[in-house]
């Protein structure tokens, strides 16, 4: 199934939408905004990020159909990638092939990740991308309402 980025188009927002408010996948992700709840909420985070131009926003495509989207943000030298993948395309390769072009766009490093520290797939994507673990702490995990382990993961060439 091939895999590409473009630039996130206003017909993708829905499809995010369903992606993001999908309670088994908030779940897995753990670490959720309220915005993953509240489509008002939702749809304002969208139009921000898109006219922020700091941010690298990508919709990823599996076999030309929108299968969820990549993002890189924050400063330079804390700058951080972030991914949400429907769960329809869990397991065939999307998230590991779509990282790797998403970092092929930013030249600047360090590049940061977080994950749920029981999000074994999530942080094979990320090693597999180059992100080594740097370090843990714990932090409040809405999906799940507690406090859980987060592991922090470094890219540095």
């Amino acid at each position: 199934m091939p895999i590409s980025l473009r630039e996130v188009y206003d017909s993708d927002l829905p499809v995010f939408w369903e992606q993001q408010s999908d309670q088994v996948a908030q779940k897995v992700a753990a670490v959720t905004r309220k915005f993953h709840y509240d489509r008002g909420l939702f749809e304002a985070h969208w139009a921000k990020v898109r006219a922020n131009p700091t941010i690298t926003a990508r919709t990823v495509l599996a076999d030309d159909v929108v299968a969820g989207y990549a993002a890189l943000f924050g400063p330079a030298g804390e700058r951080h990638v972030t991914y949400w993948i429907g769960r329809a395309y869990w397991g065939r390769g999307v998230a590991s092939a779509a990282l790797p072009a998403l970092v092929d766009l930013e030249n600047a490093r360090p590049l940061h990740a977080s994950a749920a520290a029981d999000n074994a797939a999530s942080i094979r994507v990320l090693e597999k991308s180059g992100f080594v673990i740097t370090g843990h702490g714990r932090c409040f995990a809405k999906a799940r309402g507690e406090e859980i382990e987060e592991l922090h993961l470094t890219l540095s060439h």
